[in-house]
Order: structure tokens, then C-alpha cells, then sequence
């Protein structure tokens, strides 16, 4: 148990040719003039483009994705190599542009617009709370073997 009752969990280290690292984001898309178009086909499409998508990112992994009728939440895993700002341009360009051949309707919702999703998205960081990183500090030098293998 973790000192504020809750369970721990075991987060998945990843390990690099230079470096050993957990970076999970949780990311939100707008939908232009937050129109609702995410509906139940779009949802679906989109649960399976996105992963399709970053297969061509080495590393990015989508772990969860909801929607809202204007919006969607992502939580996924990139890894420091890329650029977030990069990951999300080439992903919501790619996914607006399929979704405007698979949907011949956001043609009439967009009008004229070659456009899906809102310009900017919101991104934050998923991580350890404060307490657990403090005890790993402490006692990390107690526990030498295992380390791809972290319970944090």
C-alpha cells in the first residue's frame, strides 16, 4: 500500500539504447468549431487508425482512448526521441484526412475546410506521485538487479 492508502502500481519501464524511460501523456483533441461528429463510426474508425498510424513512430504506443461527442481523451506513451508537438501534427493530419475520405459528410460539415480537428490539443504529463518518487530516491542504490524490471 502506498502511504495515501491507495495500491501501488507498477509502472513499465521501457529501455532505450541510451537511457531507460516511463513517459505516458494524457492528450485531448478538439473537434473544429467543436462540431459533433465523433460519433459511434468515427469512434471506431478512429480506435483503429490511431495505432495503425503509430506504427510508423518506433516506441509510440496508444494505451486508452474515449470520446465525447467534440472531443477525444488519449493517453499514450512516446518516447523522448520525438518531439510531442511532432507525434500530434502528423497524427491528427493523417487521421483528418481519412476521416474526410472514409466520411463524405464532414465535407458539408466543414464546408470548404480541409479541416477535422481544432488547431492546437491539450497535453500533460502522466506520472508518479511525489511521494513514491521520494522513496525511489531514497532507496534506489538498495536495489541493484532488476532494473528494467522497476516497481515504482
Amino acid at each position: 500500500m502506498s502511504p495515501a492508502g491507495g495500491t501501488m502500481r507498477c509502472m513499465r519501464v521501457t529501455l532505450s539504447s541510451h537511457g531507460a524511460y516511463r513517459l505516458q501523456y494524457h492528450v485531448v483533441w478538439v473537434a473544429k468549431y467543436r462540431r459533433w461528429i465523433l460519433k459511434p463510426a468515427v469512434e471506431e474508425t478512429l480506435r483503429k487508425l490511431v495505432p495503425h498510424l503509430l506504427r510508423s513512430k518506433p516506441g509510440c504506443r496508444l494505451e486508452t482512448i474515449d470520446f465525447d461527442a467534440d472531443h477525444l481523451h488519449m493517453v499514450m506513451i512516446i518516447p523522448p526521441k520525438y518531439a510531442i508537438a511532432d507525434v500530434m501534427g502528423e497524427l491528427k493530419s493523417q487521421s483528418a484526412s481519412y476521416l474526410r475520405k472514409k466520411y463524405p459528410w464532414l465535407v458539408r460539415v466543414y464546408w470548404k475546410e480541409n479541416i477535422v480537428w481544432s488547431p492546437g490539443y491539450f497535453v500533460s504529463s502522466v506520472g508518479l506521485d511525489e511521494q513514491m518518487i521520494k522513496r525511489y530516491v531514497v532507496n534506489q542504490g538498495k536495489q541493484d538487479l532488476g532494473q528494467s524490471g522497476l516497481e515504482l
